[in-house]
């Protein structure tokens, strides 16, 4: 197995995670589900809104499952080039986080909607690792 094959992989066990949370257990606050935010709960209190919330969580439950299974085939079967390009798209895609999410998170993180405290933080370290691990992972 190559370093792009090691790294993508745990990427894979790691968003799987994700998806099996977002899928099954979604108020968790575990595995990156929403259960971190505060508003996961007062939304319960409005049918139509959880609706609509839970909507979403599963949509990007369902997204995310596609891109693991695409990432999936492409370290199984793709050559050592479309795996290294593949991977620098995901770098790419990946970065995007710091443009929308993060600072989303963490307003809603320095305005205490967000428990545990400094979630936003948190995560953005660990995306930030992950890109780290994948550029490492492209260069050698």
């Amino acid at each position: 197995m190559t370093i792009i094959q090691i790294a993508v992989s745990g990427f894979i066990l790691l968003e799987l995670s994700n998806v099996v949370a977002l899928y099954f257990a979604p108020g968790s606050k575990y595995a990156n589900a929403v259960g971190v935010f505060s508003a996961w709960e007062k939304s319960k209190q409005y049918p139509e809104i959880h609706d609509l919330v839970k909507y979403l969580v599963y949509w990007v439950a369902g997204t995310k499952l596609i891109f693991l299974l695409l990432l999936t085939m492409i370290v199984i079967f793709a050559d050592a080039e479309t795996q290294r390009i593949s991977v620098m798209a995901l770098i790419v895609a990946i970065l995007s986080f710091y443009w929308r999410l993060f600072p989303l998170i963490r307003k809603m993180d320095q305005s205490g909607q967000i428990e545990p405290k400094n979630y936003s933080v948190v995560l953005g370290v660990m995306i930030f690792v992950f890109v780290i691990i994948f550029l490492i992972a492209v260069v050698i």
